[in-house]
């Protein structure tokens, strides 16, 4: 599945163009209001959600903010808190949290101190972190958090085995905005905001004419996934109603 990250608020028409070139995922940043050239908003999530791709989240300010250990990791779990709850991020999902520079063995104790403390801030939540190779290897073998972005920055040409998400390349541009490239290998924790309608809700929502068919289809299938415990039949048996309001509007 193929994605990217990005400081840009996602528009209509960057969504659009993103879906229209194939992107599945976009990485978009939790943080507080004084980082807003960065911070994901709900409007961005309604876009996505829309367009069936899934966001992941990741809480960053500073680029080496997790070398300050247990007291920093505490604040930067309740402010991603704060700010899931803003855009309503589901429990279930991830949320990581970025090691954005070159760490060195000797901050590996401060790191993991860092995870698990803002871990016990995000119950619900799965936590994450998004590091060098030898950051994935290490934060995953102590069992740190369960999940893993691994960036190409300062790994060497190396991939880890426990990384769920691979960035790949920096500075690239897609759908008129600058961007880096990202592979997921599975588990990545994404997300989607899932309606408070009834599976027939969403999908009259979204229909009302056969030529809005597969949009009805996809938001059904998209909110059952954000919502991670729909089965497909619960969205197949509203089918036949949908099927008769389409065609008795044609």
């Amino acid at each position: 599945m193929n994605g990217i990250d990005c400081t840009n608020t996602i528009t209509e028409n960057i969504g659009k163009a993103l879906k229209d070139s194939g992107y599945q995922f976009v990485c978009r940043y939790l943080a507080p209001a004084k980082f807003s050239w960065k911070r994901l908003i709900p409007s961005e999530v309604d876009v996505l959600t829309k367009y069936g791709i899934k966001i992941i989240s990741v809480f960053e300010t500073t680029a080496d903010r997790a070398k300050y250990g247990a007291s920093i990791g505490s604040i930067d779990g309740k402010d991603a808190k704060a700010e899931a709850e803003i855009v309503n991020q589901p429990k279930g999902s991830c949320i990581y949290f970025a090691v954005d520079y070159d760490a060195d063995s000797k901050d590996y104790d401060s790191i993991e101190a860092y995870l698990k403390a803002a871990a016990i801030e995000l119950q619900g939540y799965k936590i994450g972190v998004y590091g060098s190779f030898d950051v994935i290897e290490e934060m995953a073998n102590r069992k740190a958090c369960s999940n893993f972005w691994q960036t190409y920055a300062w790994s060497k040409g190396q991939l880890s085995k426990y990384a769920n998400i691979y960035q790949m390349k920096n500075g690239v541009l897609v759908a008129g905005i600058n961007c880096d490239i990202n592979v997921s290998y599975g588990n990545e924790g994404g997300w989607n905001y899932m309606p408070k309608l009834t599976w027939k809700e969403i999908l009259q929502k979204h229909s009302s004419n056969a030529a809005e068919w597969e949009v009805a289809i996809d938001a059904a299938v998209n909110a059952a996934n954000a919502a991670g415990n729909i089965g497909v039949l619960e969205i197949f048996k509203y089918l036949p109603d949908l099927i008769e309001k389409i065609y008795s509007e044609k």
